[in-house]
């Protein structure tokens, strides 16, 4: 039995925060690697001592085998563990870890090459009599003729979504699988595709194993992983609720005859797709640890990388399966810096605020704090977050919660978009399948604060403003907001939504200061407010009768605190109160944080300018990344819809569209490129 003193984590971000954390609870070192990106992330400060590997790509970092093996011979490590992605299912460097005299945490070479691989899964699948469906290999050359329409086409190698697309048109193939090869080589290093009949509408569930050295193979239950978007997960569950216990007997027994017959040793999942008329396929074998697996630890009692560890030293497993018994129920939720509004693009920048409560008790798995950069270079995850209980409302509604007060500025996030979801009675009812978010559009947007609540959170934004631009002014600090020769009129300020899609998605408010502590500024400030459209004459310069709202605000604003200006705010309207956290974001926007929800919002300006003529703006980058295709040229005329550029980011292809008639004028990116945000890709002669 080996003796594991120091560990190699070949990852970064969260995972490897995580993994280390196991590691040093079993009294192990902990050694990390970083890129040239993420020289000061998070994962490296919790490391013992970390290694630079150079580059800023994960082709120039992470995916470089021999400087990670180099990395832990030179820092004396035991053992690797490669956390998921990257390197974690790349059987070459598995056997090179072994060759180089260090124990490689997870399957062997020749299981990673079998599994690892779809297809060749299916056969073993077959093989050991579990359900499946016909898998063909095909490239952008392949005759369809003779496809079954839909059809899923999927990358060979690696998973999370990256190298998947569905066909339904066979005109549609050849892009459609270029598109899929393209993206499964620059995830995975492998741009094989294979083709299979795509299941509507069916139950992602996934049976979570365990084998040893000596034989023993356990099974810890199933998770459900239906809430997917672009085919990444979303919200993962333990157990399932839309399986029974017949369905659930047969993917766990299935699951443990495949990882018998190929004597499977370390944790590992299979991965099925379960029809709404009960059948069942199998998908394939993730031959590591999921994201997804705090929440099976939650629900077993186990701590499933402290196994892995365990195991690859050679030990046996601590229990037989009739030793172990699930208990409640675990939901997780993960949170990425992304914009559902804007079709879940990517977003980037420095975190200026990251908080999530852990009451209840939460569990928060995350490789971020505040300072941290998200790059374009990697995986958007920012944070796991788990919740468990006897009962499953009971968790759903603990971790809406978490994702509903969760105070993160800096980066879009996805978590008013969770929290949406955690209060929608479909997905409490645990009805729902694969198809859930494009059946649920209002849960995407994330409604967040309404009715008072969302008033109450523009005016935080409001007297914030008011108290930074009273505080600012040093010769007239003691007069009255809004004094003036003649004041016949309070201050009007229209505060728009700047997470909003919609321009018209604003506030407007008009205040009189009717008492602000004899002129203090640390004190509370007692305004008479009025809300709606401001008054507008008619035609013949008339103001009709004023039916706006009129309420009453006590507000105090705290000195503001750090680099983001923090400021606490207690705002009572209309006799009921309200406690937000405000802080200063974007140029000119305020993010608020209350119980409700979160908003950011901006002042429009008092003056309108002169209405510009409507011209056609050019395409732009929505987010740094590479340029992968150019698909027009100089005097090509397109159409709504038509494809422009194809850009990758964090690992995904997003392509650039025109969104009405034009004539291109000029294309001034080429394949290859490196663009920033906002960068101007094709310009039009109109």
């Amino acid at each position: 039995m080996a003796s594991l003193k120091r560990l190699l984590i070949a990852n970064r971000g969260e995972i490897a925060v995580r993994v280390a954390r196991a590691a040093h609870a079993m009294g192990m070192e902990a050694v990390g690697v970083y890129s040239e990106v993420d020289r000061t992330a998070l994962h490296t400060e919790v490391m013992d001592s970390a290694v630079a590997l150079g580059g800023r790509t994960a082709a120039e970092s992470y995916l470089r085998g021999d400087a990670v093996i180099e990395a832990a011979l030179r820092t004396g490590c035991d053992a690797v563990h490669p956390g998921y992605g990257f390197l974690a299912e790349n059987a070459e460097f598995a056997a090179a870890v072994a060759a180089a005299g260090l124990i490689w945490v997870g399957p062997t070479p020749e299981q990673i090459e079998l599994l690892g691989d779809k297809v060749a899964a299916k056969r073993a699948a077959v093989d050991a009599g579990v359900p499946t469906t016909e898998a063909v290999v095909v490239t952008a050359d392949s005759d369809p003729r003779d496809l079954p329409l839909p059809a899923m086409v999927k990358a060979a190698a690696g998973g999370g979504g990256r190298g998947m697309r569905v066909v339904t048109d066979r005109s549609d193939f050849r892009s459609v699988v270029a598109a899929a090869t393209r993206e499964a080589e620059a995830a995975f290093g492998d741009g094989t595709v294979f083709v299979e009949p795509l299941i509507e509408s069916g139950r992602h569930v996934e049976v979570q194993i365990l084998g040893d050295h000596h034989g023993n193979v356990v099974h810890l239950g199933e998770r459900d992983c239906s809430i997917q978007r672009r085919h990444q997960k979303v919200i993962e569950e333990a157990p399932s609720p839309g399986v029974d216990a017949a369905t659930r007997e047969r993917l766990c027994d299935g699951a443990v005859a495949l990882a018998r017959g190929v004597g499977y040793r370390g944790a590992g999942t299979v991965e099925y797709l379960v029809g709404a008329d009960g059948t069942i396929a199998f998908l394939e074998v993730n031959t590591r640890l999921q994201v997804e697996h705090p929440v099976t630890e939650a629900v077993w009692g186990v701590d499933l990388v402290e196994l892995q560890l365990r195991i690859a030293a050679g030990e046996e497993l601590p229990f037989t399966q009739d030793e172990l018994s699930p208990e409640g129920h675990a939901v997780e939720a993960r949170l990425v810096a992304e914009d559902p509004d804007a079709g879940w693009l990517p977003s980037t920048g420095r975190i200026t605020s990251f908080h999530i409560d852990t009451a209840g008790p939460i569990r928060v798995d995350t490789g971020v704090g505040v300072g941290s950069v998200v790059s374009s270079e990697y995986d958007s995850l920012l944070a796991k977050v788990i919740s468990h209980d006897r009962s499953r409302d009971v968790a759903v509604g603990r971790l809406g919660r978490a994702l509903r007060t969760a105070e993160i500025a800096g980066v879009a996030t996805n978590a008013a978009t969770l929290a949406a979801i955690c209060s929608d009675e479909a997905f409490i009812g645990g009805t729902v399948d694969t198809a859930y978010l494009d059946e649920h559009p209002e849960v995407v947007h994330g409604v967040g604060a309404t009715g008072d609540d969302r008033i109450a959170h523009a005016l935080a934004a409001v007297f914030c403003l008011h108290r930074t631009n009273r505080g600012a002014d040093h010769n007239w600090a003691f007069a009255p907001s809004g004094w003036r020769n003649v004041a016949t009129q309070g201050q009007r300020r229209t505060m728009s939504n700047a997470r909003g899609t919609d321009a018209s998605d604003s506030i407007q408010v008009e205040y009189v200061v009717r008492d602000s502590a004899a002129g203090s500024l640390t004190g509370a400030t007692v305004a008479e407010v009025r809300l709606g459209p401001f008054p507008e004459p008619d035609d013949e310069g008339l103001l009709g009768p004023d039916d706006r709202r009129v309420a009453r605000v006590v507000a105090t604003v705290s000195e503001p605190v750090g680099p983001s200006e923090r400021r606490q705010v207690s705002l009572e309207l209309d006799g009921i109160s309200r406690s937000f956290a405000v802080e200063s974001g974007a140029p000119g926007v305020l993010a608020v944080f209350g119980t409700s929800g979160s908003t950011a919002w901006f002042q429009q300006p008092s003056f309108a300018e002169r209405e510009a003529t409507e011209a056609a703006s050019a395409p732009v980058s929505p987010l740094p990344g590479s340029v992968v295709s150019v698909h027009v040229a100089p005097g090509d005329e397109v159409h709504d819809g038509d494809l422009l550029v194809i850009v990758e980011a964090m690992k995904m292809e997003h392509r650039i569209e025109a969104r009405a008639t034009h004539t291109v004028a000029e294309v001034r990116v080429s394949a290859g490129d490196k663009v920033d945000a906002g960068t101007a890709l094709v310009t039009f002669a109109d």
